[in-house]
């Protein structure tokens, strides 16, 4: 593309190079709906989704619905669980076992930096616990004896 710039009374002719994206259309490119199946087979669930989240044509070739959205938030949400703690009380707050370490997450006071202990101290003034627990863990149990 050729752009004419003026600059006072001179004139000059600027070569300018406009990289050009190429919109791909999956619904032309792809005629057949079990290679589509088989393309989205292979990204992981949640980006799948996302991607196909406003797209209609590609829902009904893929058999999507809200039934697969409903299953997945249900099965690969994280719960988050706030403590309120009373005053004077400085001890364990919660059991987390050793394997399931991972999954938990505890935020002290709003804090947006992770802690990876599940006590108090006498010397601090803590108000408010958030845990954040991951999908992976399947039971609570002794969670807060």
């Amino acid at each position: 593309m050729i752009k004419k710039v003026k600059i006072g009374n001179l004139e000059t002719i600027e070569k300018v190079e406009i990289n050009k994206i190429k919109y791909i259309n999956i619904n032309e490119n792809i005629k057949c709906d079990y290679f589509l199946q088989k393309l989205f087979n292979c990204l992981v669930k949640k980006k799948s989704l996302d991607i196909i989240k406003y797209n209609n044509n590609i829902k009904r070739r893929l058999f999507i619905n809200i039934n697969d959205y409903k299953e997945y938030s249900d099965e690969f949400s994280s719960i988050e669980i706030e403590i309120k703690i009373a005053h004077n009380k400085y001890c364990k707050f919660i059991n987390v076992k050793r394997e399931d370490e991972i999954y938990y997450h505890i935020y002290f006071n709003s804090n947006k930096e992770e802690t990876k202990r599940n006590w108090i101290d006498e010397k601090e003034t803590i108000k408010i616990i958030k845990v954040l627990i991951d999908y992976p863990v399947k039971s609570f149990e002794n969670l807060f004896d």
